[in-house]
């Protein structure tokens, strides 16, 4: 009986690890890692600069999108607007707000438009100057997602991606992730006071992020039936096989 629920429960973690290890689109966490100070993007103006010299003046929410994006990436647009609506910090002088579009094809114009659109919903003060949207070449766009734990799947014209935010300390360190495309105003404040001190933080949702998935049919993240069902299970025959290992013997009469 020990010997099965052991290879349950090893069966169970050996899938769990082909899973993750199979997954091509998401988010893999590279905290207390640094961003590549050659990194090169393009502003709405079409000039090219250094990103890092737009990080360095102070914390910096950063996040991928393309601007065409039918999917996820306006709910994700729409979380940020919110957050920043709800926010009692100052947007461009407490923190400022990165959007790089990791499609390559697409321009400063695009890119511009984009912006220009999300400064009249923005209500907060700001906008403009924290608020800040780029275009990059592929070369830029591979050694940025790169650095961040950030995958996606090109399928035709489209994407398959993710959603999220990477928070950046302003000599360029990694700090934190919030995933998803929802934002408690508490939770998106103590990560950019984390971030202007450079303190790396848990991403708190990490499990959820595990027990659901993004369906990009769907357009939206699913409860991963699997995933659940296999902890379940293991934490089940795990209890299970604790109780047979310190469960007293019955003592045979003699």
């Amino acid at each position: 009986m020990k010997h099965l629920l052991a290879s349950i429960i090893l069966g169970f973690l050996a899938i769990s690890f082909a899973d993750s290890q199979n997954q091509k689109i998401g988010i893999v966490e590279h905290l207390d890692e640094y961003l590549p100070e050659d990194i090169r993007v393009i502003n709405i103006q079409g000039d090219t600069i250094l990103l890092s010299s737009i990080i360095k003046n102070k914390p910096t929410v950063l996040n991928f999108v393309y601007y065409r994006c039918p999917g996820i990436c306006t709910p994700l647009m729409d979380g940020i607007t919110e957050v920043v609506n709800l926010s009692d910090m100052r947007l461009s002088e407490d923190y400022q707000i990165v959007t790089i579009s990791f499609d390559y094809t697409e321009n400063h114009e695009l890119a511009l438009k984009k912006r220009n659109n999300y400064s009249m919903i923005v209500e907060a003060e700001g906008m403009e100057e924290g608020w800040l949207f780029f275009t990059a070449d592929s070369s830029n766009v591979a050694q940025l997602t790169e650095a961040t734990g950030f995958s996606y799947k090109k399928t035709g014209n489209d994407f398959i991606h993710t959603a999220g935010l990477i928070l950046i300390s302003p000599d360029g360190k990694i700090t934190r992730y919030l995933n998803g495309t929802y934002f408690l105003p508490f939770e998106f404040k103590l990560a950019v006071i984390e971030a202007s001190k450079g303190i790396p933080g848990p991403t708190v949702n990490r499990i959820l992020q595990f027990c659901y998935s993004y369906d990009p049919a769907g357009q939206t993240y699913v409860l991963n039936i699997t995933k659940v069902a296999g902890i379940l299970i293991i934490v089940i025959a795990g209890l299970v096989l604790l109780v047979l290992t310190i469960k007293p013997k019955k003592a045979v009469k003699t």
